[in-house]
Parts: structure tokens; sequence; C-alpha cells
């Protein structure tokens, strides 16, 4: 008898193996998709949190320039290395009007995220290309958004990229759907243990 409920249990292990990998799978699709913008504040006070949002307001006015006619993430991603120093100089500008002087950095690079909700979709946990801006210490709670397709840029028109243009119809309906919760979390889990196997095998 034990014999038999020990193959069973390997096997709802071996089907739940194939279904989170399957699932996965999916999840690296959307990931490979979008560019995210990540902005982290010097520290959580409100005075810091309050230039964090003023620093991510002016860019997502100059971002409407950067990206209006970038029609895939690698375009997208050239655009943001070339203008890299300009987004760099206007967050600047905008810490010093404000009477700081703490120092800013902008770069391009993956960054892991876990699973975040903007209005109404969700993206899962994972690493993510993102154009990342470190306000001083970035000790503080960070803001982030979806720069391609231009999610978070309130000048986007109907006609650039959304979502749907990227996506196929099952990834849609994973980012999209209302049971994402369970799903999501198990996909978190997977990524969490990812990050700390790797983190910790260097």
């Amino acid at each position: 008898m034990k014999r038999l409920e020990i193959s069973v249990f390997l096997s709802v292990v071996f089907y739940m193996f194939i279904g989170m990998f399957a699932l996965n799978t999916q999840c690296d699709g959307i990931r490979d998709s979008v560019l995210r913008m990540h902005v982290l504040a010097n520290s959580d006070s409100n005075a810091d949190q309050e230039l964090k949002m003023k620093v991510r307001d002016r860019l997502l006015e100059i971002s409407s320039d950067i990206y209006s006619d970038a029609s895939s993430k690698e375009e997208a991603i050239m655009k943001t290395k070339k203008n890299l120093d300009l987004i760099r100089d206007e967050a600047k500008a905008v810490i010093e009007s404000n009477g700081y002087t703490y120092p800013v950095s902008v770069s391009l690079e993956e960054t892991y995220f876990t699973t975040r909700s903007y209005d109404d979709f969700t993206l899962p946990a994972g690493n993510y290309q993102a154009l990342r801006v470190v306000i001083g210490e970035g000790k503080g709670h960070n803001w982030w958004c979806v720069m391609f397709p231009p999610l978070c840029i309130s000048a986007a028109s109907e006609n650039e990229a959304q979502l749907s243009d990227i996506l196929n119809s099952e990834q849609l309906e994973l980012v999209e759907g209302n049971d994402y919760e369970i799903k999501f979390k198990c996909v978190e889990i997977y990524e969490e243990l990812k990050k700390y196997l790797s983190e910790n095998h260097q």
C-alpha cells in the first residue's frame, strides 16, 4: 500500500512540475516582450517619496517622445540606450530644482520583480529588462510601470503597441484574467527559488 501511495504522490508531483514548466514558459514569453521602468526613491520619508513622484512625472513626459514610434521591445531598448544621458539629465534637473543634491543613476539592466498588478493587468514575477532610475541611496519604496508597450504613458495613442499586439492569446489571458493569483503565486515561488539558488551558487 505504501508503494502505491508513493507512486501516486510522485505522479502528482510530476504532473504538477510539467504544468508549472508549461506555465512558466508562457510567463517567459511575457517577460521577453515588455520593457519596464523602475524608479527607486532615496528613502521612505515623505519628502523623498514626493521627489520620486516628481522625477517619475518628468520621465513619463519625455518618454512620450522617446518611445512614440517603437514597434517592438528591441526598438524600445535601442531608444532607451540612445537616450540614457537625456533621461539622467532630466532626472537630475528635477532633483536639483527641488533643492536636493542626491546623485541619480540611470541604467538599462535585467531586474527581478515580484508579481505586480497595474490597472487591468498583472505581470508575473521574474527577471525583466528595465530602465532603472535610482535616486540617492535608492532605499525607499519604488515605482514601476511598463514602458513598452507604452502602458503608463498618458499620451500613448490608439495606434501604438498594446499588450494584445505583443502577447499571444494564452499569455494575454494570463495577464488579464481573474484567476491569476494562484497561478502567479506558484510562478513567484518558482522564480524566488531560482533566484535563491542562483545567488547562492555563484
